[in-house]
């Protein structure tokens, strides 16, 4: 059933968008899905992104949809790699995920999901030094970018993940929640310490034949169940996506700023 429905999500990507686009505005080359990383990598659109007219380098539709993406199949490392350091807003760049682990120094970008994250709780008035906060999954878009920043502001950080013993009884005592499992309805009102704020970065398709596509998403968090014991929890859909889709937009603003020698 769960393969149908990304059968389902991956016709609906491919049929709004059966290229992918790299470059600029005035001048950019479009790969088929079939393209290679080699073929990408000799790419002068995306060697010369160290050009001017370039304010931003993103491989965001790979990393955020891995598995329904038409370039899944490349290289990530090789790529990452080649993005240059000072235009990586996405923040996937090794160094600018280094310098975000190290205290004392500061990345150029800090990956969009995570950033919007720590807005969100920072914008909402959410006090984060000396509280405990869970991570729940520890990959490299979310769950370990998060634990850093939230580090990073003197929260006491426990990661969470598929090898953790007694995950329930860990995350009932946390102040903070962020999830990012990918399973649904991981998260029930036992798992939640009353007045915790939530924030579900989790995006799971379920089958529902009443929806337009023949399913819809929905988050880690048993959303009806938090509302009950949680003082905030995010919404899915509608809830962390516009903050990443702003925290990019940021990112290449701020990238602009620092070619053009604005302060």
């Amino acid at each position: 059933m769960y393969r149908k429905i990304l059968m389902r999500m991956r016709m609906r990507m491919m049929n709004a968008t059966r290229k992918v686009v790299v470059g600029w505005a005035k001048e950019y080359k479009r790969y088929l899905s079939t393209t290679t990383t080699n073929q990408i990598l000799l790419s002068p659109p995306l060697v010369s992104v160290d050009l001017p007219e370039i304010w931003g380098s993103t491989s965001t539709l790979y990393h955020h949809h891995p598995s329904q993406s038409p370039v899944s199949h490349l290289d990530e490392e090789k790529i990452l790699n080649l993005v240059s350091l000072e235009k990586d807003v996405d923040g996937f760049h090794p160094i600018n995920m280094g310098n975000l682990s190290m205290r004392g120094r500061e990345p150029l970008f800090v990956p969009c999901t995570p950033k919007g994250c720590l807005e969100l709780l920072l914008r909402s008035g959410v006090e984060i030094v000396g509280k405990k906060a869970v991570v729940i999954g520890r990959s490299n878009i979310v769950g370990l970018p998060i634990a850093l920043l939230l580090q990073r502001h003197h929260a006491t950080v426990t990661i969470v993940h598929a090898c953790t013993k007694n995950p329930e009884r860990i995350t009932c005592e946390a102040d903070i929640v962020v999830t990012a499992a990918g399973v649904p309805s991981l998260i029930r009102s036992s798992w939640l310490k009353p007045g915790a704020v939530v924030i579900d970065v989790g995006t799971c398709p379920v089958e529902d034949p009443s929806a337009e596509y023949g399913y819809r998403l929905v988050g880690d968090v048993c959303y009806e169940e938090a509302l009950s014991i949680a003082s905030a929890v995010t919404p899915v859909p509608g809830g962390v996506e516009p903050m990443t889709i702003a925290m990019l937009l940021c990112n290449t603003l701020d990238s602009a700023k620092r070619l053009y020698g604005f302060t």
